[in-house]
């Protein structure tokens, strides 16, 4: 029972995903396929065509055709028959790469990034994971895949005609009229497009003087009056706790401008220009005195871990969204690199003779071409509606094939030589058979070899095209994107460092996982292995 177990998972799966596209449900990981359908034309096609499987006036083809290839998945592991184990040379290297610690504590924390990145809106994302309002409704806007306008919670004017405010509406909770309960995900920022208001810190006060945030040390710098509003009444250049040089402010309004000069906490020179005068603008009602963060702001303020980017985008939602961004293309790429190939490459070995000369010349044309630059140079002219995640990694896939399919020709040309290859033949098994039932299995080692260094190319790419500007578009967050806004402004360190951090924290665990499994499979360690 606990070797079906997975082909059950798989099955359940793709049904709670059909479910949920059909009933306008979003799940996390599995409506993926149908959110990148969405974002991309070419991914989804007229209701007309198949009405059944419509929502939002489309059919997102992309997304049914990964629940059935899931579904598919599960069923050929539910139903196929024997137990057979993979060759023992496979098994070998298995063993040998379990004895690497690096190699497999590197596997168990790229494992668990991914099972973060799964989580998707339940663990990073504006919208609340539940909310109770006042009558005792139940609402799960994180999950739903449509908007809950403001006035479903109680919110009018232009606030409630747009989307609710989820992160207002728990600032809100235990007002009166506030809602009974809402529940925020532990990030409670989009990874892209969610822009924040700047965090914002009381100053302490005592004995006439103005104290920093650690209550101890005399202020120095801007500080702000605000109105109960949150509007900005009155900026105080603070030197050792006592007003200092030019302060500046608005009125109510926003209109009425005037300055000061400050001795010693008296005005001693005015410049006002405002309706009213300057005693009436000072005594109107304002709270005490704040510092304002304004973005890019530093770690630990607010609620943002990580602190924020230049566009005030919550640093550690942009990170997230930018490891789920590798790991779709990862699961786009990969397979379609290695498909193509895979068929060439073993066709390559197998057969040789003409085809394989053609393909060798057509190979080492296509590798002349640069490769950053083509894709450059495309993405540059393609319509805006075509520029997304699949026409990028559709490009790179085009011309990322060629190192895989010479490895996969030189291995199989080295497998077809072997007695098992020559038992087969004699006993009539077609080409076919003989690629697919004996020499594929025993390349597993040689694939498995290159994943983690495919998967390595992909971050690597994405990430450098992101940061030249010819990347994914604003609508999903990158790390690329997030170094150039960093390195754009070295004054704000946190920026750059969190990008580079995450960037070169992948890229250690897989290069830990992908050398483990190259020791792992290398022949003279096979064959000395006891």
């Amino acid at each position: 029972m606990k070797k079906k177990l997975p082909a059950v998972l798989l099955i359940l799966a793709a049904v709670l995903g059909c479910l949920a596209e059909l009933h306008g449900w979003l799940v996390p990981t599995l409506s993926w396929p149908f959110t990148v359908a969405r974002q991309t034309p070419l991914l989804s096609c007229r209701a007309e065509l198949c009405p059944a499987l419509a929502a939002d006036g489309r059919v997102q083809w992309f997304g049914w055709a990964a629940m059935l290839l899931l579904a598919l998945t599960g069923a050929g592991l539910l139903f196929r028959r024997g137990g057979k184990s993979l060759p023992p040379q496979t098994q070998r290297a298995l063993v040998r790469f379990c004895s690497h610690k690096t190699g497999v504590v590197s596997l168990v924390l790229l494992a668990i990034l991914l099972a973060l990145a799964g989580a998707d809106q339940a663990l990073v994302g504006k919208r609340a994971l539940a909310v109770v309002t006042q009558q005792g409704e139940w609402h799960f806007p994180a999950f739903r895949r449509h908007m809950l306008p403001g006035s479903l919670f109680g919110m009018t004017g232009n606030a409630g005609l747009a989307e609710a405010d989820y992160r207002q509406l728990h600032e809100d909770l235990g007002k009166p009229g506030g809602s009974q309960l809402v529940l925020m995900p532990l990030i409670p920022y989009d990874p892209a497009g969610d822009t924040a208001a700047f965090p914002m810190q009381e100053l302490p006060a005592r004995d006439g003087l103005l104290l920093d945030t650690d209550a101890a040390t005399p202020y120095d710098g801007l500080a702000c009056r605000l109105y109960p509003n949150g509007d900005v009444h009155l900026r105080i250049r603070y030197r050792a706790g006592v007003p200092d040089g030019m302060a500046q402010g608005w009125s109510h309004d926003r209109q009425e401008v005037y300055g000061a000069t400050w001795n010693h906490g008296k005005l001693v020179r005015e410049s006002y220009r405002g309706e009213d005068n300057i005693p009436h603008f000072l005594q109107q009602s304002s709270t005490k005195h704040y510092l304002i963060h304004y973005h890019p702001a530093p770690p630990l303020t607010g609620n943002h871990l990580l602190g924020t980017d230049s566009r005030g985008q919550d640093i550690a939602a942009a990170l997230f969204g930018g490891l789920q961004v590798n790991i779709k293309a990862a699961l786009f790429y990969l397979p379609l690199v290695y498909g193509i190939g895979l068929c060439i490459g073993m066709l390559m070995g197998y057969w040789g003779g003409i085809f394989d000369i053609v393909a060798q010349r057509l190979i080492e044309i296509l590798s002349q071409l640069p490769f950053l630059f083509v894709i450059m140079a495309i993405t540059d002219m393609a319509p805006q509606s075509l520029r997304g995640l699949p026409t990028t990694l559709l490009l790179m896939a085009l011309l990322g094939w060629m190192p895989v399919t010479y490895l996969i020709r030189t291995a199989t040309m080295r497998e077809k030589t072997h007695d098992y290859v020559s038992a087969a033949r004699a006993m009539g098994a077609s080409m076919p058979r003989i690629i697919l039932r004996h020499i594929l299995p025993n390349l597993t080692g040689i694939i498995m070899t290159l994943l983690p260094f495919s998967f390595a190319f992909v971050v690597l790419s994405l990430t450098s095209l992101d940061y030249l500007g010819f990347g994914l578009p604003d609508t999903y967050a990158s790390w690329g994107r997030l170094l150039n806004d960093g390195l754009g402004r070295l004054s704000s360190p946190w920026v750059a460092c969190s990008a580079v951090g995450a960037l070169v924290t992948m890229l250690l665990l897989i290069t830990f996982i992908g050398e483990s499994a190259r020791e792992a499979t290398a022949p003279q360690n096979l064959e000395h292995y006891e």
